[in-house]
């Protein structure tokens, strides 16, 4: 709360009223402090969302495959064009909450409860902003957005087998389409070296970037504690974990650990490494028997849909005034995006469990 002080020039023990400041300069420091707050997450996002785009509909290119072809001493090799493709859309929804309060609160309203007013709105958008991600994400399911200006869109998940054809994975020459959310068929009592997920999520995202490689993968695994521990276990029982220390850990002499350079900035904290991947847990958030994949070599598996830049309206959170005077008084916060998946390969789900099939997690469904 102090920085909002701190752009004001006051000391937050102070009881300070807003009137006594002034909603224009309180507005201000605010709108500062909100342009500091977007640069924040939109740095944080970059995990998951590869970019922002205008457009409601596009075609997302990838690579193709198949040989060259073989040719003779004068023969030309034929022309060619080819490469990989599939449609895509996304949505474009506005989030928002109000500020609300008679002149009589307003004139009794200190810079101090302001400034915790601004701290929820904060939790609010970023808490709106990870559930809207990890569902796109996680639910497998393609959805029908009905925008008031393109009629229905057809919003795409990660690949799951809805006819899209994608590039050859490691091995083949054919375009194929693929499946991204699948199930383990054990529990997490039953993951062994035999059964690990991390191998079969790393196996299903590097077939499609480049074969395993020997000195690692730039993989992020997500994940819930119990998960997590359960994986820990098994793999140090194995010899084939790494422990990730905190900066307040010495490393001992005789025990190798995970080297911290080039770690993703990644939700959650970090356990350690195991099988190529860096292992998360994000407690509160991924649920429980879940695991998600991402491969960070790749471009980022979401997109996000904002306003056109021709219709003044504003991209990430915003203050929005309608009294250019008492800018606190007639105000609202706003937030408008839509998320879908661009890159429908470079994120995989897997499920826990040995139900039969990939289920969605009740919390994103």
């Amino acid at each position: 709360m102090s920085a909002l002080h701190g752009l004001l020039g006051i000391n937050d023990t102070d009881r300070v009223f807003v009137s006594t400041v002034g909603q224009r300069a309180v507005y201000d420091a605010i709108t500062q402090m909100v342009a500091r707050y977007n640069a924040e997450i939109n740095q944080m996002l970059s995990l998951f969302v590869e970019r922002t785009t205008e457009n409601f509909k596009l075609r997302y290119k990838l690579p193709g495959g198949g040989k060259l072809q073989r040719t003779g001493r004068q023969a030309p090799p034929g022309a060619v064009k080819r490469y990989g493709h599939y449609e895509i859309a996304l949505p474009l929804e506005g989030f928002g909450a109000q500020i609300a309060g008679s002149r009589v609160d307003m004139a009794y309203m200190t810079v101090t409860e302001v400034a915790r007013h601004l701290d929820s709105i904060f939790i609010q958008d970023t808490n709106t902003l990870r559930w809207e991600i990890l569902h796109a994400l996680m639910d497998e399911n393609n959805a029908t957005f009905t925008d008031p200006l393109h009629g229905d869109l057809t919003i795409r998940r990660l690949a799951n087998t809805d006819g899209s054809l994608y590039p050859p994975v490691q091995g083949s020459e054919a375009e194929a389409d693929d499946d991204h959310y699948n199930e383990s068929g054990y529990t997490v009592a039953n993951i062994t070296t035999d059964n690990m997920p991390l191998k079969t999520l790393r196996d299903e995202l590097v077939e499609h970037f480049g074969g395993i490689s020997t000195g690692g993968d730039p993989i992020v695994v997500m994940t819930d504690a119990t998960t997590g521990d359960k994986l820990k276990a098994v793999c140090a029982a194995a010899g084939t974990w790494f422990d990730y220390k905190d900066m307040y850990t010495a490393p001992g002499v005789d025990t190798d650990l995970m080297r911290p350079a080039g770690m993703p900035n990644a939700p959650g904290y970090c356990i350690g490494r195991a099988h190529g991947c860096w292992v998360f847990v994000w407690n509160g958030w991924m649920p429980s028997t879940y695991m998600l994949g991402i491969h960070t070599a790749a471009p980022a598996p979401l997109l996000m849909r904002v306003d056109p830049a021709d219709t003044g309206l504003p991209q990430g959170l915003a203050l929005v005034t309608e009294d250019e005077n008492y800018p606190l008084l007639s105000s609202y916060w706003s937030h408008r995006f839509g998320l879908g998946c661009g890159n429908r390969l470079s994120a995989a789900v897997m499920e826990i469990a040995d139900g039969g099939a990939y289920t969605n997690p009740s919390a994103y469904d």
